[in-house]
């Protein structure tokens, strides 16, 4: 058994079944903090480690919206669960050459990742959540962020629990599924009150669906593979995909105005990756198959493209995120 199947069994023993969110906040706060999950010898790789023109796209909406937005000084560059940074860094890089002098703030809790980020961004200052950031209005990136945080599962209207069985962990009810996330909520609905009172606009990516589905959609990946969701606790990536209906409500009760959710594929082809792809292939003529993989991952349905989704959230005041009308 793994550490923390350990301490999990022992904590079963002791207090009874524990419910599917206690189990995953379990696991992913052990995994993140005990780890570099990101990349080819990781377990996942996400856009912004794909290619620089994920995180340029994103850099470029940001400094658009901040610019027509009149461009206040005191606004700052935020994102949620940054990974390596490069998202930060690539988007960053847009927005300082449109004028973007701000200040930059991650919500981090893993020791191990902090580390990477502050070699990359020396400048970045870090939060455990949104309650201590600046009075300012937010430019906010949160890509495959939402999808980490626990789950509720519910079967017939009971909550889903993991126990022990035969020694190994097991779930003690199977049938139809509908999940939600408590945490999901308090975190957008935060972001929406300080969006609604300071001003600001947010761009949120993530797998998940926008049209009410419901359903099991826990899964785990270990090694870029598919992985039980019950074994090896804290040694795999936890995820479960993001009911974007319920976040645009939660964007609403906080008094911030949600965008329609779109696919990532549209997203960044309305945004211009096309242009962007050619333009870096005429400036590196051996990358060019390289650029056209990687705009294909990003962007193609049967890839990225269809299954991420991207939905903003502004200030009442604020105008829109390109192509994400509200």
């Amino acid at each position: 058994m793994t550490p923390l199947a350990r301490a999990l069994a022992e904590r079963i023993r002791s207090e009874g079944p524990l419910s599917v969110e206690a189990y995953m906040e379990a696991c992913n706060v052990y995994y993140y903090a005990t780890r570099d999950p990101f990349g080819a010898s990781g377990d996942f790789t996400t856009a912004p480690e794909i290619h620089q023109m994920f995180g340029e796209l994103v850099g470029a909406a940001l400094a658009d919206v901040w610019q027509r937005a009149g461009s206040p000084a005191n606004a700052i560059y935020a994102e949620l669960g940054p990974g390596r940074g490069t998202l930060a860094n690539d988007a960053l890089r847009v927005m300082r050459r449109a004028g973007f002098a701000g200040g930059v703030h991650f919500v981090e809790t893993s020791p191990t990742l902090r580390e990477v980020q502050a070699n990359l961004l020396p400048e970045a200052v870090f939060h455990d959540d949104l309650d201590s950031f600046p009075d300012a209005p937010l430019l906010l990136a949160a890509n495959e962020f939402f999808d980490a945080l626990p789950v509720q599962q519910f079967v017939e209207d009971r909550e889903r629990h993991v126990v022990l069985a035969a020694g190994n962990f097991a779930f003690d009810r199977d049938g139809k599924i509908v999940e939600q996330s408590p945490a999901r909520d308090q975190i957008v609905e935060e972001l929406g009150r300080r969006l609604a009172t300071l001003g600001g606009a947010a761009i949120l990516i993530d797998y998940g669906y926008s049209a009410g589905e419901r359903g099991d959609t826990l899964q785990a990946v270990r090694g870029h593979r598919y992985t039980y969701v019950l074994d090896h606790p804290g040694e795999q990536d936890l995820t479960a995909h993001v009911d974007f209906v319920a976040l645009a409500a939660g964007a609403r009760r906080g008094g911030a105005v949600p965008s329609r959710a779109t696919s990532q594929g549209t997203w960044l082809e309305t945004l211009g990756i096309g242009a962007r792809a050619m333009a870096l292939a005429a400036k590196n003529p051996a990358d060019t198959e390289s650029i056209s993989a990687a705009r294909r991952r990003l962007c193609d349905e049967d890839q990225m493209g269809r299954l991420f989704k991207v939905m903003a959230m502004k200030g009442k005041d604020w105008p829109d995120v390109a192509g994400l009308e509200s």
